[in-house]
């Protein structure tokens, strides 16, 4: 059997280097919380796939579910002739979605695909061309995507030019003293400056910037938007793509703020590690582009919709949620413990939502100038130690928690023991 170290010198000549690797390990085998590489050792997810194992690895359901339709079938393409199980998926989602207006839903494959659509559905609603985001957001790695990203390094480096009429409002930032009414303010500058608000068919937001940061969205910001919208004739857009199905501690992010939203941007978690992804919006909206405007060859692909459905029957019956609450208030009590420990004056911010928690490290806490090198260093000793953990952040200095939500607490309490190790090991070294 090949070594992690064979692998990845077999990557490196295999694969271009713009795909970038957080752990230089090599996967064998996961259940639930825990990952074997190829060597055999065990170690402790709290990145999740990038937040998308909610339900953890190989849920048994999951797979039966998989394995009733590979013995139905695998592709018909929906457009060419339609299945059941998407139909079924949509009318859940439908029933989920927060507010009151009907829903309709396209599902497809990817976040980055769910937020093109959403951009084309705005847009075909609305008769306007311009989209607003927020700096700091991450909305994927297609060119509209792209342009929605409020981050350069790495994503955006020498891909550009993107489109145009999309524009970037300051996204709240309470630790660095960034305020609602700035944010706020930094949209009715784009109003003057940019675009009229006329030409506006969107307004997309993440309810927690996940690559940004873990910088939640002040509630009160996303009252603030929704009745700026409703003012101005412009579609809410939450990207929940990060922060939906539990890992806020609610089935969507933006539910925290009572706040409804016009469209919603879900992928990750929705799949239970298969690719699928679904705009939900106000039927009236979806209606909006022609027939023929959406689609896709493997949009909405049959095993990925039975996952999906058996993602929804997993969160309801074991009562996800709820075990997001606990577990989310375990980890938060353990990171703000860490804090307040005079041996790690290196902290400077801890915030999240729910269970989607992260740090913020500094040089020190009185100029707040970030330490990226020591982030780096942190998440790397875990892995060397047996935990695979992810940074994040515009100064790639906040170590994030992304864990299943069905991990025990004991093993999320050895998680974060390695975790304070790794980060005593990085302090002396700097």
């Amino acid at each position: 059997m090949d070594s992690n170290q064979k692998l990845t010198a077999r990557l490196t000549a295999a694969v271009p280097r713009g795909i970038s690797i957080a752990t230089p390990l090599f996967a064998a085998r996961a259940e639930n919380a825990e990952i074997w590489d190829v060597e055999g050792r065990r170690y402790i997810d709290f990145a999740g796939g990038i937040a998308v194992q909610n339900i953890g690895h190989r849920h048994p359901r999951v797979l039966a579910a998989v394995r009733d339709q590979l013995e139905a079938f695998t592709h018909t393409c929906f457009q060419v002739t339609p299945y059941e199980v998407y139909v079924r998926l949509a009318e859940r989602l439908n029933e989920l979605a927060p507010g009151p207006s009907p829903k309709k839903t396209i599902i497809l494959s990817t976040g980055a695909e769910a937020i093109e659509n959403a951009v084309k559905i705005a847009r075909a609603a609305t008769g306007r061309p311009a989209i607003i985001s927020f700096r700091g957001g991450f909305h994927g790695r297609t060119m509209m995507a792209l342009a929605l990203t409020g981050k350069v390094n790495p994503y955006k480096v020498g891909f550009g030019p993107f489109s145009a009429d999309v524009f970037h409002a300051t996204f709240p930032d309470a630790y660095r003293g960034v305020s609602i009414e700035a944010s706020l303010a930094s949209i009715e500058q784009i109003f003057r400056a940019d675009a009229d608000p006329a030409r506006v068919a969107a307004i997309v937001i993440e309810p927690v910037q996940g690559e940004g940061g873990f910088n939640v969205a002040p509630f009160e910001l996303m009252r603030a938007l929704r009745s700026l919208c409703d003012r101005h004739g412009i579609l809410l857009v939450a990207d929940e793509i990060q922060t939906g199905f539990g890992r806020t501690g609610k089935m969507f992010g933006i539910e925290h703020s009572g706040v409804a939203p016009d469209l919603i941007a879900v992928a990750k978690a929705i799949g239970g590690g298969f690719p699928l992804s679904a705009v939900i919006g106000r039927a009236e909206v979806m209606d909006a582009p022609i027939p023929g405007g959406l689609g896709s060859t493997f949009a909405g692909n049959a095993v990925s919709c039975a996952a999906g459905l058996a993602v929804l029957e997993v969160m309801e019956e074991e009562g996800i949620i709820a075990r997001a609450e606990k577990l989310g208030e375990h980890v938060a009590q353990r990171l703000r413990g860490l804090r307040v420990d005079s041996r790690f004056s290196c902290i400077g911010d801890v915030r999240g939502l729910g269970p989607m928690l992260a740090m913020e490290f500094v040089q020190d806490r009185a100029s707040k100038e970030p330490a990226p090198a020591l982030a780096r260093s942190i998440t790397a000793r875990a892995a060397e130690r047996g935990l695979i953990v992810l940074s994040c952040g515009v100064y790639a200095n906040v170590v994030r928690v992304l864990m299943p939500l069905t991990m025990s607490l004991e093993v999320a309490d050895e998680g974060l023991e390695i975790l304070e190790a790794s980060m005593l090991d990085a302090i002396a070294k700097i």
